[in-house]
Formats: C-alpha cells, structure tokens, sequence
C-alpha cells in the first residue's frame, strides 16, 4: 500500500484550527456557509469515496467484520455507474496509511485484510488532512471514518471538518462504544462538515453494513440516490438520510 498520509504531521499553526473562546460562533458560522452548498455529487463517472478507519488494537475485532460487510458499499452502486473507494487507516506510532484507489469489493477486502491492528493513539487529524489534500486534487463524494475513541485537540479536529464542509466532502462518522469524548468529537465532525454520526456495537454489524451501503449511494448518486436506497432498506439509513435532509 503506498503510504501517501504518513508523512504529513499535524501543522499546528493551522488558521483552521478554532480557539476555544470562539468556537461556538466560528462552529455556527462554518455551519451557516456549508448550508449554502449543493449535496456532493460526482461531476461524471464513478463516485469516489475514502473509507477510514481506526486500525489500533481496541479495534481488533471490528476490523474484522469490517472485512466481512464492505462488499454493501459497491453493490448498492451498481446501478449509479459505479464506485472507486480508497482504504486509510492509522495504527501504532505514527503510522498513517493510505491505498491506491480501489474499484471493487474484492480489492478493497484484500487491501483490508492485509492490515493488522497494533496499538497507538488516535490520528484523527491526519485523516481529515489527507481527505482535504484529495478533495483539492479531484471530487471526493464523501469521506466514512469508523473508530471508537479521539485523543486529540478538539478545536483542531473542528477546524478541519468544517474545512471539508467547504469542500462539499461531508464526513460520515461511525462511532464504535459509548466514550463519551469521542461521541462529542465525532458528532462535531459530522456536524460541521454537513456528515452524519451513528453509533453502534458489536451486535449491529447488519445495521453498519447497510449504513456503508447508504453513505456509498450517497457518494455516487447525491441526496436522491440515498433517499432511494434508504428507502428500500429502511430502518437506519432513513435517520442517516434524515441528518442529510435526503429522507423527505
């Protein structure tokens, strides 16, 4: 796998970062200029979509049956001329990973299994970065984050969601557990960036497999592809359908 995000360090000095003291009015504000914007839709072609995730040891399992259900996110494409999906990941020290584009279920189940968890913290930031670095190069439908913790500056992660808002790239968090910081991290993200924020466990891996196929919908389609696949499989790609305002 190329390694296209491990060499870019958190820039601190990043004037997208939001002070504390401001940051409910530069939130409200970020949120004021997304709501202006058209939903992201692929100018022609394929969507493309950059699928990552937490790849540190806490997620283990998860990243197992991941493996398992990331086949949902091509099939329910199909029909919408298709999808190009890049895996990115973090694990151990500083290790932050990004695969070449891939175009279907079993190349981006191969690049999955050949990636083994390892502990470290979270880096959060880096993936934000990386998915401004190639929606500046090309239209990224959307951008999926799985992960069940956050141990970074706040403020930094809010300033570089609200940056992929701009961007129209809206960030579909997953939220593995109940971590109640990482709940109130990952809820900013999708916020800001005019995504959307689930939780789920261990026991709803059906649900998450059907969510990845929205979000994928989404990606190659916009808000009316989401809309219609949510409303064939119900349950919770409707509320997924509904933070976007696509479920109407």
């Amino acid at each position: 796998m190329s390694d296209k995000a491990s060499d870019k360090a958190p820039d601190k000095d990043d004037p997208g970062q939001l002070p504390a003291a401001a940051k409910n009015a530069e939130v409200d504000a970020f949120l004021r200029k997304v709501a202006a914007m058209p939903a992201a839709r692929p100018a022609s072609g394929r969507g493309k979509l950059i699928f990552a995730m937490d790849a540190t040891a806490s997620r283990e399992p998860s990243w197992d049956r991941a493996c398992k259900i990331q086949g949902e996110m091509f099939e329910a494409t199909a029909a919408l001329g298709g999808l190009d999906v890049q895996l990115v990941f973090y694990r151990g020290f500083n290790e932050c990973k990004a695969s070449k584009w891939l175009s279907t279920a079993a190349s981006l189940h191969g690049a999955m299994r050949a990636v083994f968890c390892m502990g470290g913290e979270t880096q959060i930031a880096r993936i934000l970065r990386h998915a401004l670095k190639e929606a500046d190069a090309q239209k990224i439908g959307a951008l999926i984050f799985v992960g069940d913790a956050m141990e970074e500056k706040l403020d930094e992660l809010c300033g570089l969601a609200g940056q992929l808002g701009l961007r129209g790239v809206p960030a579909f968090v997953f939220h593995e557990g109940n971590d109640a910081t990482a709940a109130r991290a990952f809820k900013d993200i999708a916020r800001l960036s005019r995504g959307a924020y689930c939780r789920f466990d261990a026991n709803s891996a059906g649900e998450l497999k059907a969510l990845l196929g929205a979000v994928a919908a989404y990606a190659a389609g916009g808000q009316r592809a989401l809309a219609d696949y949510s409303k064939n499989a119900g349950g919770a790609t409707l509320l997924l359908a509904r933070q976007l305002g696509a479920g109407g």
